[in-house]
């Protein structure tokens, strides 16, 4: 018995919803990220700010960062890329002029996120540096995801204790010139001028201080 045409029609607008279905199923390969830049562009887009009321203060604490930086007492006015530039200092929540609060210094800013792999392997060769180098060069992170919270737990959990600013929108990459990759790090002179940007992890507090030796002519 041959079937209605009420049935016909029925399964042909099944076969065209299978069909759709088909067509419009999210595939791993389509939805994965070409580029572990498009991966760092795409978290650090998408993923949402701490709402502005929530208290970090627990988090601060249980992080116990060092204090940010401050000018030297005989440093001019900032004259680089950063002057002007406002962000946050993780240790204490309060807005920060970072180029004057670098003036005066030879600096290695290190751009990271807390959701970046190869920062977690460098951040301790960097805490290591700053401890090895002192006051002779200064040593400040930049966290470059929204999730300021998650910057203060991630570094709480690798014992680093690094000063370090919150810049969730990627002002300080804009002005510097940093490449969409995680981790950079960028060396300023003390008038905060950029003596280079090395888009790449360390491996060894022996290759940062060969860095800042060859850029900056500061030997630690």
């Amino acid at each position: 018995m041959k079937p209605s045409s009420a049935a016909r029609w029925s399964l042909a607008a099944l076969v065209v919803v299978i069909a759709l279905i088909v067509a419009i199923w999210p595939r791993d390969d389509a939805s994965a990220p070409d580029s572990f830049a498009e991966y760092r562009d795409r978290v650090g887009t998408t993923a949402p700010a701490d709402a502005p009321d929530v208290d970090l203060g627990p988090e601060r604490a249980a992080a116990g960062l060092a204090d940010c930086p401050r000018p030297a007492a005989d440093a001019a006015a900032p004259t680089g890329p950063l002057a002007g530039l406002q962000v946050t200092c993780l240790a204490d929540g309060a807005p920060l002029d970072l180029g004057r609060a670098l003036a005066g210094r030879p600096t290695v800013l290190n751009l990271w996120a807390h959701w970046c792999e190869p920062c977690a392997e460098e951040l301790p060769y960097l805490q290591q540096y700053a401890e090895r180098a002192g006051d002779a060069v200064t040593v400040l992170t930049v966290h470059e995801d929204p999730r300021e919270g998650s910057a203060l737990a991630r570094l709480a959990d690798y014992g680093v204790r690094l000063p370090g600013v919150q810049d969730g929108g990627k002002s300080v990459a804009a002005a510097l010139g940093a490449p969409a990759v995680l981790p950079v790090s960028v060396l300023l002179d003390p008038s905060g001028e950029v003596a280079a940007v090395l888009a790449q992890p360390f491996r060894s507090v022996d290759e940062i201080a060969d860095a800042v030796r060859t850029r900056l002519g500061v030997t630690t």
